[in-house]
């Protein structure tokens, strides 16, 4: 008996990465989960671990969670199969390939804000009302070490949207924190995930074996759903022990 056994949780990206580790995480110690992402087969491929490893099943709603409407679907269909949403996890992302301040495009801005920000901003907004009526929730948002390090690395359109969203925690919690509602925001630094094969410079096997890994973030948002109604746990930085030199990564991003 886990301590979020009777709770549903709900996360997106749940089909590879931190989002697959997160929902093991949070199936292991008891809650209910459903899956939320736009690649339907990983999803599948997640909820047979949950069945492997806790014996439990997962919900599998793909979606494609920039959409509002879908956003608002995905919500609501969480709610109908488990009766209720106590955590929501804010990690579906995405980046461009542009990413420095000279290429970045409007278009760039436009896809990952709608990506990156509406989508976590239509997720809230529709879980909202269910932990108000139940006298609180947990939502745990995945933002990035570019909003406090921004740079080509990450791209400046990526930074721009994760510090958006960053935003839209701090106004969960000073809106909603006295009537039970939590918002948690993780800054990762790198972790050895497959966003990194998006980068200008993919990083090989020797930069990958210093970097953290999906479940240690994973762990982190298993502590911020954990912890008592009477703690909020609001903001936690991350970053692999070992700080690796990034000049070569520069020097690619900036071609991009």
């Amino acid at each position: 008996m886990g301590a979020l056994n009777g709770q549903a949780a709900l996360v997106t990206g749940g089909g590879s990465g931190i989002g697959r580790a997160a929902a093991l995480a949070l199936a292991g110690d008891g809650a209910s989960v459903a899956l939320a992402g736009r690649r339907t087969h990983l999803l599948e491929e997640t909820a047979q671990l949950i069945g492997a490893s806790v014996g439990a099943s997962a919900l599998v709603l793909p979606a494609d969670l920039g959409g509002a409407d879908a956003a608002r679907d995905t919500v609501a269909q969480t709610e109908a199969a488990f009766g209720r949403l106590d955590v929501l996890v804010n990690n579906a992302g995405a980046n461009t390939a542009s990413r420095s301040v000279g290429t970045t495009s409007a278009d760039d801005i436009d896809t990952l804000t709608r990506i990156n920000v509406t989508g976590p901003l239509t997720l809230t907004q529709a879980a909202l009302p269910g932990m108000l009526d139940r006298g609180g929730g947990v939502i745990v948002t995945v933002a990035s070490y570019s909003v406090v390090s921004p740079g080509p690395p990450g791209g400046t359109a990526y930074s721009l949207s994760k510090a958006a969203v960053v935003a839209l925690m701090k106004s969960v919690n000073a809106e909603y924190r006295n009537r039970g509602v939590r918002a948690c925001t993780i800054y990762p630094g790198e972790v050895d995930t497959e966003m990194l094969d998006a980068r200008p410079l993919v990083p090989g096997t020797e930069a990958r074996a210093s970097m953290m890994h999906a479940d240690d973030i994973a762990q982190i948002i298993l502590l911020c759903a954990r912890m008592p109604a009477r703690t909020l746990v609001e903001e936690i930085y991350v970053r692999p022990t070992h700080l690796r030199n990034m000049q070569a990564d520069i020097a690619a991003a900036m071609q991009y």
